[in-house]
């Protein structure tokens, strides 16, 4: 390849492109069509009543959490450990007597070492959980299984065993044993900055129990009791009677109700029982998050943008073959394949620069006019909030190319386009919609072009965190630039299949 050549076949392509006003026009008007139409798709009228709280606890990593559980608690200050029996562990739905179909799946209690009793700070615990096994967890989004058998909340639901929970410095090490005398480690977690004097003791918490009703699923206000026996401490605990309290003052679980559930402990001689709801988890989305939105809802007009985009990109080229003015491009450039290769330089670099500016403004407009409707906004990373930028700019540049050499495959400007909004804005609309059953729906963002949307994907996905997590709620299949890689092989393979038939077939 000629560098110089290239150059002025690059720099004619684009001539071609400035000069055609309906196709600047087109691409402006695809970077509009992404803002007003993302802004309309959520402009909801905000909550009705109190003024939503659009803040959410953070976590010492930035993560946004649910920090709400009944904390049974003396003072530690140093080294030390503490070691209980748990002697069941039971639940109930809020609002009525009946016991629960069985435990919430993540209803917890357990043993726990906390930085302070403020929401999000620091922490580490070893716990019994409703169907999986003993656990620590520690910091909000680390969570190790035990891995030996016969532990309490191991099997079909929990049962009867130890838990210990030991300090050394910042590290924090959990065991747990059937019988009390043959231990097995848990996991340990070292928290940086943990101080010297902290809050440690039991805790109950579960998260809202799923439900089948008669339309559909939902989830439920639970409350989980722990059942303890007496606890061994070592090291300086403060003396005194044990303190219960409600950390975070209320029991509303990952964002999506705030309820005025208190847990409450009770002491018979040594023992204990205490009862709690809320949660120690991160927030996630989907139907828990409640009234609010992710960074990706003020993008939702980036399908209309990708129509526009793909219509100038198809005509790019086809409007070539229609008036005959490809045979005399291929007359000054020889070269068939560099003349695509310019083509779609010019194409990806321009719809690039739409999908940037258009996500640009996209995201803070809608961040405002949400916040001040009383909606939540899920907060992300800066690091996040630029890969979704860029990322929704990658999505149309690599687009406009598909969109070019499947044109310069076809030559037809309305089959073309079709194909191709068919193969990437459809599926996405689809599985996004939740008109298809979530397999189908995952199917389709997995195989398909559209797979390229999950590299706006903010939601993050927790094994340990209850969620629907589906399409219709925010959850695409794959990673973001996995699903990102799909739609680049998809055009890699036109591109290829293009070069080739430009090079077999006159124009």
């Amino acid at each position: 390849m000629n560098p110089t050549g290239f150059l002025r076949l690059l720099h004619a392509e684009w001539t071609k492109f400035r000069t055609m006003r309906g196709w600047v026009l087109g691409m402006a008007a695809a970077a509009l069509a992404t803002v007003v139409v993302g802004l309309l798709g959520t402009a909801a009228p905000g909550p009705s009543g109190e003024r939503a709280d659009t803040s959410f606890p953070r976590g010492p990593g930035g993560e946004a959490v649910n920090d709400s559980f009944y904390f049974v608690h003396r003072t530690l200050t140093g080294d030390g450990s503490i070691t209980v029996p748990v002697r069941a562990l039971t639940s109930a739905l809020e609002g009525g007597p009946e016991a629960a179909a069985g435990v919430p799946p993540w209803a917890k209690a357990g043993i726990i070492v906390k930085e302070s009793l403020t929401q999000g700070s620091s922490y580490a615990a070893v716990m019994a959980t409703g169907a999986h096994g003993v656990r620590m967890q520690y910091d909000f989004t680390g969570d190790v299984a035990a891995s030996a058998p016969g532990l309490p909340g191991s099997g079909s639901g929990p049962s009867s065993g130890w838990l210990r929970l030991v300090r050394a410095g910042s590290t924090l090490t959990g065991y747990a044993s059937a019988d009390g005398s043959r231990w097995s480690l848990v996991g340990t977690a070292r928290l940086t900055g943990l101080p010297a004097t902290v809050q440690a003791g039991l805790f109950a918490a579960t998260p809202q129990a799923m439900e089948k009703t008669s339309v559909g699923a939902g989830f439920s206000p639970a409350v989980v009791t722990g059942t303890f026996g007496p606890a061994e401490l070592q090291g300086n605990w403060s003396g005194g009677a044990w303190a219960g309290e409600q950390v975070g003052g209320s029991a509303g679980t990952s964002g999506s109700y705030t309820n005025t559930t208190k847990g409450g402990f009770t002491q018979s001689g040594a023992g204990f029982t205490v009862t709690g709801a809320g949660d120690i988890a991160p927030v996630v989305g989907g139907p828990v998050m409640g009234p609010g939105y992710t960074l990706e809802n003020f993008l939702v007009g980036a399908f209309a943008g990708l129509i526009v985009v793909i219509a100038v990109g198809t005509v790019f080229v086809t409007a070539e073959y229609r008036r005959g003015m490809m045979r005399t491009t291929l007359a000054a450039h020889p070269g068939r394949g560099q003349v695509l290769v310019a083509k779609a330089a010019v194409a990806a670099s321009v719809a690039f620069a739409v999908g940037l500016v258009a996500a640009a403004v996209a995201i803070p407009l809608g961040e405002q006019g949400a916040e001040g409707r009383g909606f939540s906004v899920f907060p992300v990373s800066t690091a996040t909030e630029l890969r979704i930028v860029v990322g929704t700019a990658l999505l149309f540049a690599v687009t406009a190319v598909l969109a070019l050499c499947v044109g310069a495959l076809l030559r037809r400007s309305a089959t073309a386009v079709a194909l191709v909004v068919a193969s990437i804005v459809l599926p996405y609309v689809l599985a996004s919609a939740g008109v298809l059953p979530a397999g189908a729906s995952e199917w389709l963002l997995r195989v398909t072009p559209a797979a390229g949307f999950a590299v706006q994907q903010t939601l993050p996905r927790y094994a340990q965190v209850l969620s629907v997590y589906e399409p219709s709620t925010g959850y695409h299949p794959l990673p973001p630039w996995a699903g990102f890689a799909v739609l680049c092989g998809y055009a890699a393979v036109a591109f290829a299949l293009a070069v080739v038939r430009l090079r077999r077939r006159d124009a």
